[in-house]
């Protein structure tokens, strides 16, 4: 007998998952990429709020789509039950080889190279610990998905106390500094070119990856037509005051021209605030953020490939449910695998970086979808997106202009991009065939 999920997840665990999964380790290096494309404050503020506002039309597209097809798998469902089962195939083909294993191994290298601060341990040692991490998340998320969103919980909790102190402290000991908002040795406020605030944009759209994976829990959510509407809508809106107010601290305590100069940010923030020891604070603090935002990411791409193994469109063998644990204990296992061997062999970052971007063209798809999904009869949404039509027609256009605009700038990476999904495309039918 197939034994069911485990449905325990409430509003609380789902907001945090959306919440922990987004703040990871960009919120505290970001900036510099901001300020790189908008050398303007208050330019760089505005881009932070758009980024989130888009963001959050995404994400109330995903919360009309998971009211809608209540169901373990997420993004794939929408794909598979609006266009066709080849669609949802590549997504999730995408996301296993290449997307968010890629982005899964990328965190736990950085986890590990922050965790190089307080011992030596070379570039084994780093491996080492970044499989060391995952092999640790996956075993606590085989467990069951209780203790997984209860750890979640728990680590977005200490995130946003630790932010808000940031934050507090920020302002009240920058207070002593001479300078506020200052540009440095940058000549004042640069102009603000269109352009420039569409790449400003993008950067800060990849800061919020990850909002849509709490819909890939549907399957183990407490009434999700109604709870994973609410926790997309206040998990966004948190992640964007906490990225808002991070980065007016970081202009706060730094001029400008440092601030472009930073790949560490946050802790040359915390340098020019407490000293040189400050800095491993920083490190410890983006350590504790990368554990949480991999543990709710490792906790829900699984049930993605459970729900594609129950279509029969990967091995029957995956479509399992612990007996005891009542997780796809299967699935869990074979990610971490493919996440450590990418680690291991280092191949993460092409992959990553040349296929990340094809996931826009997914999400406009999915948003996109809604206006066919509208025009059925037997389509009965339990939540519609707020501002329809002009909110899906936004997150569209955004979409299309982050594929658009990398498929201009670097046109043989994104092809070698568009090849790897595609490979999926004669797998698909091989595997419908056999």
């Amino acid at each position: 007998m197939q034994t069911d999920l485990d449905r325990s997840l409430r509003l609380p665990h789902a907001t945090s998952l959306v919440v922990g999964t987004i703040v990871g380790a960009s919120v505290f290096v970001q900036a510099s990429e901001m300020t790189h494309h908008l050398p303007n404050i208050p330019a760089v503020i505005a881009a932070w709020i758009a980024s989130g506002m888009l963001t959050l039309f995404g994400a109330l597209a995903c919360a009309e789509l998971a009211s809608a097809f209540p169901s373990t798998g997420g993004v794939y469902v929408f794909l598979r039950d609006t266009y066709a089962p080849i669609l949802g195939f590549l997504w999730g083909w995408a996301m296993f080889w290449t997307m968010h294993s890629g982005i899964i191994a990328a965190g736990a290298v950085v986890f590990a190279r922050h965790a190089a601060v307080f011992a030596p341990i070379g570039d084994r040692g780093i491996r080492l610990v970044a499989v060391g991490m995952i092999v640790t998340i996956s075993a606590i998320n085989y467990t069951g998905v209780r203790l997984g969103s209860r750890l979640q919980t728990t680590f977005t909790g200490g995130k946003l106390l630790a932010v808000a102190l940031i934050v507090v402290f920020g302002f009240l000991i920058g207070a002593r500094l001479p300078a506020h908002f200052d540009y440095g040795s940058a000549n004042g406020p640069g102009p603000v070119a269109v352009g420039d605030f569409l790449l400003a944009l993008v950067a800060g759209l990849f800061a919020f990856g990850g909002w849509h994976v709490v819909t890939y829990t549907a399957g183990e959510t407490v009434d999700p037509q109604r709870t994973i509407p609410r926790a997309l809508t206040f998990g966004i809106l948190i992640v964007t005051a906490v990225y808002v107010a991070l980065n007016t601290v970081y202009f706060y305590v730094l001029p400008l021209d440092r601030v472009m100069a930073s790949t560490r940010v946050a802790a040359d923030a915390a340098t020019a605030l407490l000293g040189t020891r400050a800095g491993g604070a920083i490190a410890g603090l983006v350590m504790f953020s990368v554990f949480g935002a991999l543990t709710g990411s490792m906790l829900a791409a699984p049930r993605v490939y459970y729900a594609m193994a129950h279509d029969g469109l990967l091995f029957r063998w995956i479509d399992t449910v612990h007996p005891r644990y009542r997780t796809p204990h299967r699935a869990i296992v074979l990610q971490a695998i493919w996440a450590s061997i990418l680690i291991w062999t280092g191949t993460y970052r092409e992959l990553f970086t040349r296929v990340i971007f094809t996931e826009w063209i997914f999400f406009a798809l999915m948003a996109g979808g809604i206006f066919m999904l509208r025009r059925r009869n037997t389509y009965r949404p339990a939540y519609r997106v707020w501002g329809f039509p002009w909110t899906v027609l936004i997150f569209v256009g955004a979409s299309a202009a982050i594929v658009l605009n990398r498929l201009i700038s670097e046109p043989l990476d994104s092809a070698i991009g568009l090849a790897l999904v595609g490979v999926g495309i004669p797998v698909f039918y091989f595997s419908r065939r056999s």
